[in-house]
């Protein structure tokens, strides 16, 4: 590279990094004066996460935010403690892995077919937990979590839809750009027409991030070999690794981690998510074709969602007629 294209690159990111800072500071305008642990989690990568999920649009990010710091004020996901949660836990359903993928990004491992409860408000909570955790536990600079989704003895009676909805909609409205990338693997053939009846209610920019992976096919395979030390990764994906999960051992890990929380969303806390960096991912104008590729998948998306409350309702009043 010559010395004129790297200043010509050098001059092109400042340009896109104050653009960035341009907008990050227009939400923070709409946003308002903001206090205690609101003011901790609005930091600028935090800012940025929720711009990038909603392509760089000021007021839909504002918007957006301003319903999740809502929601936490209300819901206080950052007070959920293991204690809450270890009876869902106890199966190991859901956990966060004791290795990253290779780029440092913590592994929550999910597997539906351990599924002990019928509650969603204490599944649900139990997610909500893992994922605060998760983001507890996030390397500086990095602000994305891998999910490993094993389906060993996942059949019919694991699917819930309600469950599942409720689950998307908490992990996409309050969560943008967590996600890293999802692996499913091995899921069962029947697993496809469940994966496409939900479909819908995914944010595009998720369903991208959806990979699915099989043991007996060396293409996926190879998935898994680019994203993780084979020796770290546990042996029902594929890896070296035997361990398998202990609650007991999972459980005093967990009540160590809820120790660094009230720390975690201090002011006063140099290495909380106030000191997260801004996301520099990609241009902050989206191409015309991918734009309304977007605009058209989440109109398709809206009225699938439309459809179903109204077949609920429908099915209401059938009911009781």
């Amino acid at each position: 590279m010559t010395s004129s294209n790297s200043e010509a690159n050098g001059a092109e990111k400042q340009a896109l990094f104050v653009e960035q800072k341009s907008k990050i500071n227009e939400v923070r305008g709409l946003l308002g004066p903001l206090s205690g642990k609101s003011a901790v989690y609005c930091s600028d990568s935090s800012i940025a996460r929720y711009l990038i999920a909603r392509n760089w649009n000021v007021k839909k990010a504002a918007k957006m935010l301003k319903e999740t710091l809502k929601w936490r004020a209300e819901y206080k996901p950052d007070e959920i403690c293991w204690d809450q949660v270890a009876h869902e836990a106890e199966t190991g359903k859901t956990y966060r892995a004791s290795f990253c993928d290779k780029t440092g990004r913590p592994v929550l491992i999910m597997r539906p077919g351990r599924q002990n409860t019928k509650s969603t408000k204490g599944q649900i909570q139990h997610l909500v937990y893992c994922m605060e955790n998760a983001i507890l536990n996030l390397p500086p600079g990095q602000d994305q979590m891998v999910w490993l989704i094993n389906y060993e003895g996942f059949n019919l009676s694991h699917i819930s839809v309600k469950v599942t909805k409720e689950a998307a909609h908490v992990l996409q409205n309050h969560y943008p750009e967590r996600l890293g990338i999802a692996i499913l693997y091995n899921p069962p053939k029947f697993f496809e027409p469940f994966y496409n009846m939900v479909k819908p209610f995914l944010e595009p920019k998720t369903n991208r991030k959806v990979k699915f992976v099989y043991s007996d096919d060396q293409n996926t395979k190879k998935i898994m070999e680019d994203l993780f030390n084979m020796d770290e990764l546990e042996s029902c994906f594929g890896g070296n690794n035997q361990a398998t999960f202990e609650v007991n051992e999972y459980g005093a890990r967990m009540r160590e981690d809820d120790k660094r929380i009230p720390l975690f969303w201090s002011l006063e806390n140099n290495t909380g998510p106030a000191q997260e960096h801004v996301i520099p991912n990609g241009s902050l104008h989206s191409s015309n074709s991918e734009a309304e590729l977007e605009s058209e998948e989440e109109e398709n998306r809206d009225q699938a969602v439309k459809q179903e409350e109204d077949s609920v309702k429908l099915n209401g009043n059938n009911s009781t007629a």
